[in-house]
């Protein structure tokens, strides 16, 4: 799947219009989706259009593709517009994953110029404790990647991602609708241990975007 344009310009054209930098100011991370761009990449892009004067990142995404525990890295962090440098790791190397690649294109355009992609498993909450208390002190840009609800109705949809934003604002996991649930657990125990807050930036589902509203995904983005 094509999940965003193979071409440098066709890219960087799109992602010029994700993108307001004149709206950058200094946060800690943000929370974003990760669905093909023409369906999500307005909403990603209001949350990476407040990411300012920071040079690394780190990236949480949920494994799609393979069962595993804990954490893995992806092999490399290409972009059509450039590589970005992978911040040095033990972690077990993977592949591929949607979730993390779809971020990358996003941390170049703004400049990022490190990153450590990192795929997420199955995990417990006191896995994610600890795993956040390894990232404490890292002094950089947090994302965390997730779509929301998959294939309900629009109502029913709306209805489901309210609870989850909800949710997520008052840094419960019970009962959150969200496929990066395992990389929002370390999102949950990172804040606690940080103090920090996150404040919603934007919500829609594919309906909003495309129109039908029979079967939506939601997407929500996030800073903190």
């Amino acid at each position: 799947m094509n999940w965003y344009p193979s071409s440098k310009k066709e890219l960087s054209e799109m992602l010029s219009g994700f993108v307001e930098k004149s709206k950058a100011k200094k946060i800690n991370g943000i929370i974003v989706p990760h669905a093909g761009y023409e369906f999500s990449g307005k909403v990603a892009g209001k949350a990476y259009s407040l990411a300012k004067g920071v040079k690394s990142a780190v990236v949480f995404g949920p494994s799609h593709y393979e069962y595993f525990r804990g954490i893995k890295c992806l092999k490399s962090a290409k972009t059509p517009l450039g590589n970005l440098d992978s911040i040095k790791n033990g972690f077990e190397k993977i592949d591929y994953e949607h979730s993390v690649q779809n971020q990358l294109p996003f941390l170049k355009f703004i400049g990022i110029k490190k990153v450590l992609p990192l795929v997420v498993g199955d995990l417990s909450m006191e896995e994610a404790r600890k795993i956040a208390e390894q990232f404490k002190e890292f002094d950089g840009l947090f994302v965390f990647s997730t779509d929301l609800s998959h294939f309900l109705d629009y109502d029913t949809a709306r209805k489901t991602d309210t609870n989850s934003i909800n949710k997520i604002i008052a840094l419960d996991p019970k009962w959150v609708d969200a496929c990066g649930i395992n990389a929002l657990k370390i999102f949950f125990e990172l804040a606690k241990i940080k103090k920090y807050k996150p404040k919603l930036i934007e919500y829609k589902n594919s309906g909003d975007v495309v129109g039908s509203r029979e079967s939506v995904v939601g997407y929500a983005a996030f800073s903190f």
